[in-house]
């Protein structure tokens, strides 16, 4: 080879390298977000994309025992777009790609969008098919409140925003950047949903089982409060950990009125949170209260910290009958592995183990482990064998424990509180009280696991509950 030829050959080679360095930098990608959490039939739902190619499709599917797909578009015009440095607390402040009206013949429910892009690779070499795609989630509720079901869900939409490090940070150090964690996150951003785990298999039961549920999020107590009047049953379902103060406030008002309230769900309104910028960012100091502004003022009812914690003095106990602070973990955080997490039965007389067959001391749930991986309790004493509120805790003194499992924080947790005993083993008390409506918590994040298992003791008491409090 002559040295023209090596000389055009390097040349080659070094623009190849650069359009491939390049193509690399670039990326290829999608993502996106919506405008809005919860969105009610006939209302837009605004969608922001970001993606590396000129155009996109997108499909729209109601979750379900039988997803069904509402929308398909192709070929919409796309576009690249920065990701601001402070995008997990502040949000991304995309423009909007497009806007949809909801239909009323769009059920209630949960809906993913899909976006997708593809090519074929590579101008000059990389000839491969491509293909990416993301998705985002949106809620939508009833037009008309009531009018299908009298039983509400109201998914636990603050905790996807508290988990999702989407842009380096969530409310969580394990997975920050650098293990740092964040006080505050926006829902403006490409979103991380829980659904599938939590709630997904207590939807797919119910419709399986011609239960009909009205959707809405957790943001709607606070934003859209007057719905609740339109129904005899709340749920709260799996990991429904992030609470504001309105909120409580709605649900509270709503059970003295005599509305009834499920929760199948742990770690329930364990942290308040305060919403900012009309629901679409949350803000929560956790265990670093002491930096929130608001204990600067030494008004501490709305301080970013665990309901439970003395500063706030309202704890969980006094809306759900239990609390964290006396629950904590079984099959996680290296607590009571391998062994059952399981419940005891202590009252099978009453109602709610209604056609079990369930004997005092008899344990159910042990093959889907359903008691875990965080669970609620209170503060207990024992009389001939029988587990009481000692209702010092907020639990309500109608409270009845119906179940108990030990389970136990780990000291990472629980030791930053200094009001905390350490070494205490709690126990997660399922039970039930009322007080004006009446709530029933099944005091466990892994309650539906019974559900896709086919536990005939969980199904069993998960329809006397929607029964007996949702006509």
């Amino acid at each position: 080879m002559n040295f023209s030829s090596r000389v055009s050959s390097l040349f080659l080679a070094l623009i190849g390298f650069c359009v491939s360095a390049s193509s690399a930098e670039e990326g290829f990608y999608i993502e996106g977000y919506t405008g809005q959490v919860s969105i009610a039939q006939g209302e837009e739902v605004a969608f922001h994309v970001a993606t590396s190619a000129p155009k996109f499709s997108m499909e729209i599917t109601r979750a379900g025992a039988k997803p069904e797909t509402v929308l398909t578009k192709k070929d919409i015009p796309g576009s690249g777009q920065p990701v601001p440095e402070d995008a997990s607390a502040n949000g991304c402040h995309w423009p909007e790609t497009l806007r949809i009206k909801v239909p009323e013949s769009w059920s209630s429910g949960y809906y993913t969008a899909k976006f997708r892009i593809e090519d074929n690779g590579g101008a000059w070499s990389h000839r491969s098919k491509r293909t990416a795609e993301s998705t985002a989630w949106f809620v939508v509720r009833p037009a008309h409140p009531g009018a299908k079901s009298k039983v509400l869900i109201q998914l636990c939409t603050n905790t996807y925003a508290a988990y999702n490090n989407w842009g380096g940070f969530s409310l969580y150090a394990y997975h920050g950047l650098s293990k740092n964690q964040g006080h505050r996150v926006s829902f403006d951003r490409p979103t991380a949903s829980q659904f599938t785990r939590w709630e997904e298999p207590f939807v797919i039961w119910a419709e399986r089982n011609g239960i009909t549920l009205e959707y809405a999020a957790n943001s709607d107590l606070e934003f859209h409060p007057e719905i609740l009047k339109h129904y005899k049953l709340v749920l709260s379902v799996g990991h429904d950990e992030y609470w504001s103060a309105p909120m409580r406030d709605t649900l509270e008002a709503y059970i003295a009125g005599g509305g009834n309230v499920a929760f199948f769900s742990g770690n329930s309104v364990c942290w308040q949170v305060r919403s900012e910028d009309e629901g679409r960012a949350l803000t929560c100091w956790k265990q670093n209260y002491h930096s929130d502004p608001v204990y600067q003022t030494r008004d501490y009812k709305t301080l970013g910290t665990a309901w439970s914690h003395h500063l706030v003095n309202r704890p969980e106990n006094q809306l759900t009958g239990v609390g964290f602070l006396w629950g904590g973990y079984r099959h996680s955080h290296g607590q009571f592995i391998g062994e059952p997490a399981e419940y005891t039965v202590h009252q099978p007389s009453h109602w709610v183990f209604e056609g079990t067959n369930l004997q005092r001391g008899a344990t159910f749930g042990a093959h889907d482990s359903i008691v875990g991986y965080e669970a609620d309790g209170c503060e207990l004493e024992w009389r001939q064998g029988l587990p009481y509120s000692t209702h010092r805790d907020g639990t309500p003194t109608t409270f009845t424990v119906l179940g108990t499992c030990p389970v136990r924080w780990h000291p990472d947790d629980a030791e930053w509180y200094e009001r905390w005993e350490k070494g205490r083993t709690g126990a997660a008390c399922m039970g039930i009280y009322t007080q004006g409506g009446t709530v029933f918590t099944a005091a466990t994040t892994d309650w539906a696991r019974g559900l896709r298992g086919d536990d005939k003791v969980v199904e069993r008491i998960t329809k006397n509950v929607l029964d007996r409090l949702g006509q």
